[in-house]
């Protein structure tokens, strides 16, 4: 037989002639080598085969692939990735290992798997696919952030984010949008997903260690596609589909929905003798114009829904390289529509990544990618009342969306008509975000090596919002408008030398001595104006009345040294590995700058033991385990000084003002973290996994403290209190079925975790604080921030009132809420618990690929009950509450959820009536598809072609019945708008199904 490669991984030939095998009926073929030779890529082999016999194809890193032969027949193999494979080489931060070397828990995220989530932000591409990370959009609404957690929460008020590093170097990440009134717009959004060719999350200390005071929450490492030696192969990805809403949300009452349950609250307060005769009165004043119209509907709901919400995903990217050089070039397109009318995130990218042999010993690489990105934002995260997304809860169905000759009704009042504003107002982001990565490696002996890398992340974001003169809230100041431009520029350098000693085969040590130092530095521009001459006019040089202007310029700068040692004992038996890391931020005195970051990890892989090395059952077996110490630095810059602000006027004069209250003494917050697990892999890797345990205890706690009113100050930044994350993690994956024909296998992982506040500050009495709001409350024994509140009793089915508990438990209830305890309410807003699943069906050409999600163990808290969901005034007078409202208690006897109708405004009355158990099961992505065969493919000239139809989020199911609203919600906001576990008026995830291709050449 002879065969050539005719693209990486994929080799074909024809059987010539039959021999003698060593082995009777199997050959096997090590892809790239011949008896043991390393060959070029296009090179020819020959081999001879026994008829009737097989050929079994190997190579490290790929799936081996098995064909039976005859003589004179055409075998083509294309072999794929094994997930499995033990030498597979992963990257681990600062360095790559070989899977087997690896000591602490990771996981690695391939494209195939990013590629099947539609989103502009890949990041949440890895909800379900990691064991223990917890993804929850922030809002559906395209280009919007993703909150992300990687095992539990691990501060209070400092941040719980991850760090992200793009190809090694930490970048600068979040939301760049304007403000926490307006939808998010992510940095990440700035990246071509088919640009990423994998994603790792790092969990455990002696992976995190390395990143110092950034690497307590985790870190995810982002890589690029890179060039390859070889002919330039084309790729062209392209799909595009439509969207919905995920889910349906309440549904609002209707016109007559309204007009029962008002008359209803007017019989029960006394201002009818009579349910019809309050009908009767409605019909004559209120509710006449729609009566005499024919009582037409004017659902909102479907008024503001974008039916035909369009996203499309378009690149073309080519590959290749030579004996010298390689080198990756892509271009791409997005645009997303948003599924209410209005929003929507376009952007355009590039990228060109190269490296080059500049001498036999010296290699320059450079990794750059640019995007323009607009997104089309509203106000959302509040009861904005302009907002498309709040009109089917605020908007009165008896005003109609248009009038009968199709134009807008522009009804007045408070409530203005949002489809006229998302025409004529304006709330833009705009982010241009540019990487560069360059990096110089010269290998100056066999066994060291210095390399030097300079990266740029420049983020240039503008913002613009204008409300139009004629209608609506610029009407009053005839238009106004806010523009302002924010640029980042953030700055990596690192210099490093690798070490490689072997003192014989069975002692190998590799040493890694890093410098790094990162520079952070943002300006900022705005300005606000109103009064404009005429329509048409949008910039700020138009106005005649300017508001304000502001600007300002903040840096911070992050320094560090860090050494790295691995120690592999007897090919890979026993691992030891060391990190140390000296990290310096300018976000703390000069006395308390410096923080030092370790740790240990071992692992020892017991199926390279002899006893083991044969085995039939067991193909991979490691125990491993780490400890180490991380930080977190992530809070405002300079709380540890006492400053004044100058942003004040006295009598049209400048003024000065005490505004910070310093802490000298503030320093890093640490976590110290245990993980110890078993890798697997039985039966011929048909059934693989692992198993983890984790520790995590965060000390010296960046706390915001109150603080007595008599200091001027409500609060200091101080170093004070503890908490602790525990848990397990399981990943398991069964290769069912691997055939020529037909492969199955079935994967999935869950992962618990239990948090606990440990330590808290005292007050001037000496006693532990508590830090309670009006749904939670932080104390010892707890988790952060666990619900607490009065605990809800039910409707009392003689009085129709609703009821409480008077101790906050059991027992005896009251009517009067204020007499009610309000008590723990047994879990907060971030899962215990979470699952991924999927599924791989392939047969032949045709192939069926599915990914669900579940998150349980948490309660979420209805954010908007006052004004939408309580039997009050709110829903059916002012504004438009729900049609669960039906279900309330009209007369003696009733059994009903919701108490008699009043036509009085209650007050905020937060109780455990709107806690809902969060649990649910998501099918965040399910592709069908059919690769063409390779026959097909040879004739037309091309390496592949893939057909697939791909859903997202197509099913959701939720515990609760009585949760209406999306159940992924922001879990741990630290500012703005949102309230962390509470549902809002945000965009809830899409709903999508689109077309695509796959094709090279």
């Amino acid at each position: 037989m002879s065969f050539s490669y005719a693209q990486e991984k994929t080799v074909s030939g024809t059987v010539t002639d039959q021999s003698n095998l060593p082995l009777p009926g199997v050959s096997v073929v090590e892809v790239g080598t011949t008896n043991g030779t390393q060959t070029d890529f296009d090179g020819n082999y020959s081999i001879s085969v026994e008829q009737g016999g097989q050929l079994r194809f190997s190579y490290i890193g790929q799936k081996t692939v098995t064909r039976s032969v005859g003589a004179g027949s055409v075998i083509n193999v294309e072999m794929e990735e094994d997930a499995q494979a033990l030498e597979e080489v992963v990257v681990t931060g600062y360095t790559s290992q070989r899977r087997s070397d690896i000591t602490g828990s990771i996981v690695e995220v391939d494209s195939d798997k990013l590629s099947q989530i539609i989103a502009p932000s890949v990041d949440q591409a890895l909800q379900g696919n990691v064991s223990g990370l917890t993804v929850s959009a922030t809002s559906g609404t395209p280009g919007s952030t993703a909150n992300i957690r990687i095992r539990g929460i691990s501060s209070i008020t400092a941040g719980n984010e991850p760090l992200y590093v793009i190809d090694g170097v930490p970048v600068s990440n979040g939301n760049v949008g304007a403000s926490g009134a307006y939808s998010s717009l992510s940095s990440l959004a700035g990246l071509d997903n088919n640009n990423i060719k994998s994603i790792t999350v790092l969990k455990d200390a002696s992976a995190t260690a390395q990143y110092g005071a950034r690497g307590s929450n985790g870190v995810i490492l982002i890589t690029t596609k890179r060039g390859r030696v070889g002919e330039t192969v084309f790729e062209v990805n392209s799909s595009y589909g439509f969207q919905r809403d995920a889910i349906t949300g309440p549904v609002p009452l209707t016109a007559a929905n309204r007009l029962e349950l008002t008359a209803e609250a007017y019989f029960n307060d006394g201002l009818a003798a009579t349910k019809q005769e309050a009908i009767n009165d409605l019909l004559a004043s209120d509710f006449a114009d729609w009566d005499a119209a024919g009582r037409p509907e004017a659902r909102w709901d479907e008024a503001v829904r974008n039916d035909a919400a369009s996203v499309q995903q378009h690149s073309i990217s080519a590959s290749g390289g030579g004996e010298d050089h390689t080198f990756f070039a892509s271009l791409g397109y997005m645009n997303q529509e948003g599924t209410v009318v209005g929003p929507s995130f376009e952007r355009i990218s590039g990228a060109v990544n190269f490296s080059k042999d500049l001498t036999s010993n010296l290699t320059f690489s450079s990794n750059n990618s640019a995007s323009h990105s607009l997104q089309n934002a509203f106000l959302e995260t509040s009861a904005y009342f302009e907002s498309p997304r709040s009109a089917k809860f605020f908007l009165s169905p008896l005003n109609l969306p248009y009038n009968a000759d199709g134009s807008y009704n522009l009804f007045g009042g408070s409530l203005p008509n949002p489809l006229y504003l998302m025409d004529n107002n304006i709330y833009e982001n705009r982010l241009t975000r540019i990487l560069s990565n360059n990096s110089l490696n010269w290998q100056l002996t066999d066994n060291l090596s210095y390399g030097t890398v300079f990266n740029v992340d420049y983020q240039g974001y503008n913002y613009r919002n204008y409300s139009n003169r004629n209608y609506g809230y610029g009407e009053p100041t005839s238009g106004d408008a806010e523009q302002f431009d924010r640029t980042n520029v953030f700055y990596v350098f690192q210099n490093f030398f690798d070490y490689k000693l072997e003192l014989s085969d069975n002692h190998i040590f590799d040493f890694k001595v890093l410098q790094e130092y990162q520079s952070n530095r943002r300006y900022f521009l705005g300005g606000s104006g109103q009064n404009f001459a005429d329509d048409g006019l949008y910039n700020l040089d138009n106005v005649g009345t300017p508001n304000s202007v502001s600007s300002s310029f903040t840096d911070f700068y992050i320094a560090s040294y860090m050494g790295l040692a691995k120690y592999s004992a007897f090919d890979g038996k026993y691992v030891l590995d060391l990190s140390y890391r000296r990290e310096g931020n300018s976000r703390f005195s000069q006395t308390n700058r410096w923080g030092n970051f370790w740790s240990v990890g071992a692992a020892w892989n017991i199926f390279k033991e002899d006893f083991l090395a044969n085995s039939n059952v067991v193909n991979n077996l490691k125990l491993r385990g780490s400890y180490g110490v991380t930080g977190n630095a992530n809070i405002d810059l300079n709380l540890y000084q006492s400053l004044f602000g100058f942003d004040a006027d006295y009598g049209g004069e400048g003024a000065q003002f005490v505004d910070t209250f310093g802490n000298q003494d503030l320093s890093w917050e640490t976590s110290n973290t245990l993980d110890v697990g078993v890798d697997f892999a039985l039966f011929n890797n048909v059934v693989s996994g692992s198993v983890a345990y984790f520790s995590r205890t965060s000390k010296d706690l960046l706390l915001n403290v109150p603080l007595s009113q008599t200091t001027g100050f409500a609060s200091q930044y101080q170093n004070i209190g503890e908490l602790t994350n525990k848990g397990v993690e399981v990943d398991l994956n069964f290769n069912i079925v691997d055939t020529e024909d037909v492969q199955f296998s079935l994967g999935g992982n869950f992962a618990t975790v239990e948090n606990e506040v440990t330590e808290l500050p005292l007050d001037p009495n000496g006693v532990e604080r508590t830090i309670t709001t009006t749904t939670t409350r932080i104390e010892t024994g707890h988790p952060v921030r666990e619900w607490y509140m009065p605990t809800w009793a039910g409707v009392n089915p003689e009085t129709g009132a609703e009821e409480w508990y008077v101790n906050g438990v059991d027992g005896e209830t009251t009517a009067n809420f204020n007499d009610a305890e309000a008590v723990f309410q047994g879990s907060n807003a971030v899962p215990t618990f979470t699952a991924g699943l999927n599924f791989n069906f392939k047969y032949k050409n045709f192939f069926i690929n599915a990914n669900g999600y579940y998150a349980g163990g948490h309660k979420i808290y209805e954010g908007w009950h006052l004004y939408l969901n309580q039997s009050n005034a709110y829903p059916i007078l002012a504004y438009n509450g729900y049609t669960s409202l039906l279900d309330r208690w009209q007369q003696p006897g009733d059994i009903a959820r919701n108490g008699a109708f009043t036509t009085g405004a209650t007050p905020w009355q937060r109780n455990s009536k709107y806690l809902y158990d969060g649990d649910f099961i998501r099918l965040r992505a399910l592709t069908v598809g059919f690769d063409l065969p390779r026959s097909a493919t040879d004739r037309i000239g091309i390496n592949s072609m893939r057909f697939f139809v791909r859903g997202n989020n197509l099913l959701t199911w939720v515990k609760d019945d009585n949760l209406l609203f999306d159940p992924e919600v922001d879990v741990d906001s630290q500012g703005g708008d949102v309230t962390p576990g509470e549902t809002g008026l945000e965009t809830p995830p899409a709903r999508t199904i689109a077309v695509g291709v796959n094709l090279s050449f």
